[in-house]
């Protein structure tokens, strides 16, 4: 049975993990969202050919880049920021442009980006294989976003204070996809798989309700009016 011939539409919430990718799929029929076993790839490239299909898939990584520096954030990520406050702006990372990504040495990066961080290097892996793989056509169904702004929709669109780190963070999480997302909960519970940790899993079961939204054309975009990158690549996050 094809993707389109499904009696449900195919979810799918999306993180980066030291094995590489954590995807947590669910179907979704009519207003009732069923996860499925949560794995972790590889590779981006094995995101992009995850069989069935997904109908929409909520993914944390920056989608669109600048060719060269303009500044740390761009347009979407400074509106996310503000959204989210303090003190979780911070989790919003800076996006590096194309230039500093393919330079040849660490070094070479700094030059062109001074802000970047040892944290941000190690998100290198990551924002370069998003930067190589995805091509305009995913984004009828691939959706950069970010856990922040998803779980400040869940409560209300009050932004959290609380660390997903920390403990108090993870159960005040799981305890907003339990009430918002009956039939995912359990999900959170399990043990994450190899590669994953319980912070993973809940960003990423978090994100399935951004891609509910984003398979219902309900998704709100930041910002309204989205920039676009050489490559005809919008430059958004979407809530």
């Amino acid at each position: 049975m094809t993707a389109s011939k499904l009696p449900y539409k195919m979810l799918g919430g999306i993180v980066p993990c030291p094995g590489g990718w954590l995807i947590v799929p669910a179907r979704l029929a009519g207003v009732t969202i069923v996860a499925e076993e949560p794995m972790v790839v590889p590779t981006l490239l094995d995101v992009l050919e995850y069989k069935p299909k997904f109908e929409a898939a909520a993914i944390w990584v920056p989608i669109g880049f600048s060719d060269e520096p303009e500044g740390p954030f761009r347009p979407c990520d400074e509106e996310a920021r503000a959204f989210v406050g303090w003190p979780r702006r911070i989790a919003v990372r800076p996006t590096p442009s194309r230039a500093a990504l393919n330079a040849a040495t660490r070094d070479e990066a700094l030059q062109l980006e001074p802000w970047l961080t040892r944290d941000d290097f190690r998100r290198f892996k990551w924002l370069r294989e998003a930067e190589r793989e995805f091509q305009p056509f995913h984004q009828r169904s691939y959706f950069a976003a970010h856990p922040d702004l998803t779980f400040a929709q869940l409560n209300n669109d009050q932004p959290l204070l609380t660390s997903p780190f920390h403990e108090d963070g993870v159960i005040e999480r799981m305890a907003l996809i339990r009430d918002k997302m009956p039939g995912v909960e359990e999900i959170v519970t399990r043990t994450p798989p190899p590669g994953a940790a319980m912070v993973h899993m809940v960003n990423a079961t978090g994100l399935l309700w951004t891609a509910r939204r984003a398979a219902g054309r309900a998704m709100q975009r930041l910002p309204m009016d989205p920039n676009w990158d050489s490559a005809g690549m919008r430059m958004e996050l979407v809530r």
